[in-house]
């Protein structure tokens, strides 16, 4: 265990670059929740047709990853993400000047896109610029700015929307992008992008068995970790009786503990390997929802008690991302990397839309206290799939010594 609390060399600039870039673009898809009745009065519309802003988004996401992906794979790293974050940041501007809701829609619908092309990019750049044996210690920082944006995105919408109005957060992420955008140009190391190849070729993660078997872990645990975050507030009320303040004191715990859990995961990962990592926090998420089910039907009213639980769920919620980044990295191999990795972000955003379905089934049907049953379920299933065993490959790292990094 000393290689994850043993000392390691400082962390190179351009990475914390790519901690704020997937920062702002995943702040994008949740900071609008927090100015949704602002939007719908402004604009004239209902509520639940604002919501589609946030439902388009990640469902454009979820489908441009890997569809972009295999026309980006080509091109230089830093090319894509400076290109893709420019896109995001236009996006962004037009979106804080629409004058109607079609062409907030459409602002939305092209931030997606751009988004979408930088989180793959990102993560094939953090994987490729790291030394060997620190893969998953710079993955888990990238994970990590997608995690703050959980915990940072609709509290700053709202009080900006509140302060200055809704076109003002989209002016903010827009203005983060473009720092992140001119801190990649400046600081991003020169990862090559693929050999040209024919389409099939390109294609390969979509034939790849191992690659589709790890995008059926992601898609299966966020689906399970995701419908408990998703109905969090109705489960608190169930396990406790309502206190003022106690949901935004377990939204800070679940915060927290996430961007601890994503960066212990890439250094559990480095020291453990991608696959050994994978079992142990796919299997800690389902026995944190096992106890998150056990607390709500014990029927005890116990706040610390429910506090530690969500906490331990955090920590293996937000862990998911390094070591299935790399077992996927590992399973593709450099040329695919970028598609592959984009495929597997598909798996997340497409479980996520399936986690908020689901779960409102089950509280129509069963109620509130079945969802930490149902999410355990998902994500004991998302277990089984990593016990699966796998034929080995050469590292990632072994590989892409074939295409020298210019720091």
């Amino acid at each position: 265990m000393s290689a994850v609390t043993g000392k390691r060399p400082a962390l190179p600039g351009w990475l914390y670059v790519l901690f704020l870039t997937l920062l702002a673009t995943a702040t994008d898809e949740f900071i609008i929740a927090g100015v949704l009745p602002a939007i719908a009065g402004d604009l004239d519309v209902g509520v639940a047709a604002a919501g589609q802003l946030v439902t388009v988004f990640a469902v454009i996401y979820a489908v441009g990853a890997p569809t972009l992906a295999v026309v980006c794979e080509r091109y230089p790293r830093r090319t894509v993400m400076v290109s893709a974050l420019v896109v995001f940041v236009l996006a962004n501007v037009a979106a804080a000047v629409a004058p109607g809701y079609w062409w907030l829609m459409a602002a939305r619908v092209a931030a997606a896109l751009g988004a979408a092309v930088v989180a793959s990019a990102a993560f094939a750049t953090a994987a490729a610029g790291a030394p060997q044996g620190e893969q998953g210690r710079y993955l888990g920082v990238v994970t990590a700015g997608m995690t703050a944006a959980l915990f940072t995105g609709v509290p700053l919408g709202s009080w900006l929307g509140g302060a200055l109005g809704w076109r003002a957060t989209f002016w903010l992420i827009a203005l983060v992008g473009a720092v992140a955008a001119v801190g990649l140009l400046v600081a991003a190391p020169s990862v090559p992008g693929s050999e040209p190849a024919p389409l099939r070729e390109r294609l390969a993660p979509l034939r790849n068995l191992l690659v589709l078997r790890l995008v059926a872990v992601t898609f299966l645990a966020a689906s399970g970790g995701l419908m408990f975050y998703t109905y969090l507030a109705a489960y608190t009320a169930q396990v406790t009786s309502t206190s003022s303040g106690l949901l935004s004191f377990l939204l800070f715990v679940v915060g927290i503990a996430g961007l601890g859990g994503a960066l212990l995961s890439g250094r559990i990962t480095d020291a453990w390997g991608p696959a050994r990592s994978l079992r142990l926090v796919v299997g800690g998420h389902a026995l944190a929802l096992g106890l998150a089910a056990l607390l709500v039907f014990s029927g005890t009213d116990n706040r610390f008690g429910l506090a530690l639980v969500i906490g331990c769920w955090s920590l293996f919620a937000w862990g998911l991302t390094p070591p299935v980044q790399g077992s996927v990295l590992k399973a593709a191999g450099p040329a695919s990397g970028m598609t592959a990795l984009a495929l597997n972000i598909s798996g997340l955003y497409l479980g996520t839309g399936v986690a908020a379905a689901v779960g409102g089934v089950v509280i129509s049907t069963a109620g509130t206290q079945y969802v930490p049953v149902a999410a355990a379920a998902l994500m004991g299933l998302s277990f089984v799939l990593t016990l699966v065993p796998a034929a080995a490959r050469p590292s990632v790292h072994t590989r892409v010594s074939a295409s020298p990094i210019d720091r």
